[in-house]
């Protein structure tokens, strides 16, 4: 695949090394096309940044891990063809998946214009046809169809998030809740925390708790 707007230029040789030391640790496999394209997201990131205050994460090093990897990890969760990741700030971890699972239709969803501006440059420099970027409020959003998967990063509480996406994601499909440390306060007030997969995630690079919160729609309680 021909890279559009010769992404290279953005792509930190240094930043390439760490990506592929990185994922060395994780599940996912990555030609060098794809870690040229990470790397190109990071120096997009951290571009952009300066102007439009994407992320508190303002060195490229760090933006590695705990933007670039801490995405990755989730890839063996991942279920189906299609993912919706709401709330999706500065493309993540829609971004990153995209890159690593090109064979994934990934729905970008945010109500911040900036973050789109931002969102739609780095899908055009990465050359990205498997996104799709909305411009709406997850609880607005009335897709065509619902999606197999449905993802968030530190978006919301975990009852709160499930309200206003749970008309978002197919039956038999899955809810991926990426949290920090675990939730249990959240997990105390959420009416399907018994049936929660909890995995504890670890980002090579990053020392500090990350936990992924699976559900499968299976089970949906009768309203």
């Amino acid at each position: 695949m021909t890279v559009a707007g010769n992404p290279a230029r953005l792509a930190n040789p240094a930043i390439e090394a760490e990506i592929v030391q990185g994922t060395e640790n994780l599940p996912v496999e990555l030609e060098s096309r794809q870690v040229n394209q990470l790397a190109t997201l990071v120096g997009l990131l951290a571009k952009w940044n300066q102007v439009y205050n994407l992320t508190a994460v303002r060195d490229p090093q760090d933006m590695v891990a705990r933007h670039i990897l801490d995405s990755l990890v989730v890839t063996p969760y991942l279920r189906g063809s299609s993912l919706l990741d709401v709330g999706t700030g500065a493309g993540l971890p829609g971004l990153p998946l995209a890159v690593a699972r090109p064979e994934l239709h990934v729905t970008l969803l945010d109500s911040s214009d900036k973050k789109l501006r931002f969102i739609r440059q780095a899908v055009a420099e990465l050359n990205l046809e498997n996104v799709t970027v909305v411009h709406s409020r997850m609880q607005a959003y009335q897709p065509a169809q619902a999606f197999d998967m449905v993802i968030s990063r530190a978006v919301s509480s975990l009852a709160e998030l499930y309200r206003m996406t749970r008309h978002l994601v197919r039956d038999n499909g899955r809810f991926l809740f990426m949290k920090g440390a675990r939730p249990n306060d959240e997990l105390d007030n959420f009416e399907r925390a018994d049936q929660l997969q909890i995995e504890r995630l670890q980002v090579p690079g990053l020392d500090a708790e990350r936990h992924l919160l699976i559900l499968d729609n299976s089970q949906s309680p009768v309203d």
